[in-house]
């Protein structure tokens, strides 16, 4: 019997080793998986490379792993977002590297990384310091810049609903970089807010298919969940 439902979000991170490439839903808070970031500081890996929207938030979530420098490299797009101070030490001082990387770059690579494609052309960056170092071609006049795709070792999703296959549905601006994430990653570990029985989701609101979700935690009062 397939079920992919764990007990707690230590169980849940138990296997993250040193070095893991980490991919994190998350807009800002909306989306946010906090506690599975939590349980990761908690468990002690370290030297990660973390792929997220922005570079946290506060003090809390990915912003609190920040802070317990655990985090070798930031791959994010908008690393000087609002409330971001904890990042912007860390990197004014060198302590931590960072890979910039437009918003609908960074969507594209992760489901260029889910599809299993070998990267991608497109016209943004090119002509900035973001296309330094990589490959130019032009098509029909235009100039375009060659990108890669953007695999994770782990998944850290946020989910509102999951049955035990690990179908997933999401709660509006909380979907964000998730579903892509889930095809990216080696490994997805989601925190549902809801589980659900086998049937109780409609397969036709169902985002996220089981296939690509190995594990799922049950977390009913996330501390970000917007």
């Amino acid at each position: 019997m397939i079920n992919k439902f764990v007990d707690s979000v230590h169980e849940a991170v138990a296997d993250v080793f040193d070095g893991a490439t980490i991919l994190t839903g998350g807009f800002g808070g909306a989306g946010h998986p906090t506690e599975l970031i939590h349980a990761l500081i908690d468990q002690g890996a370290r030297e990660l490379t973390v792929v997220n929207n922005n570079a946290g938030n506060h003090e809390v979530g990915l912003a609190a792993l920040l802070k317990a420098g655990r985090v070798r490299k930031m791959i994010c797009s908008f690393p000087k977002s609002s409330h971001s101070h904890v990042f912007n030490e860390l990197y004014r001082t060198g302590k931590i590297e960072l890979e910039c990387v437009p918003q609908g770059t960074i969507a594209q690579r992760l489901q260029a990384a889910g599809a299993g494609l070998g990267g991608f052309y497109t016209r943004t960056s090119y002509g900035t310091e973001l296309a330094k170092g990589k490959e130019v071609r032009e098509i029909d006049g235009q100039f375009y810049v060659f990108e890669k795709p953007l695999h994770g070792d782990f998944a850290f999703v946020l989910a509102e609903k999951a049955d035990r296959w690990g179908n997933l549905v999401y709660r509006k601006a909380a979907r964000n970089f998730g579903p892509a994430m889930c095809m990216a990653a080696k490994t997805t570990i989601v925190q549902a807010k809801h589980l659900v029985e086998l049937g109780d989701l409609d397969p036709e609101v169902i985002v996220t298919p089981g296939i690509f979700v190995n594990r799922v935690v049950q977390v009913a009062n996330p501390e970000i969940s917007s």
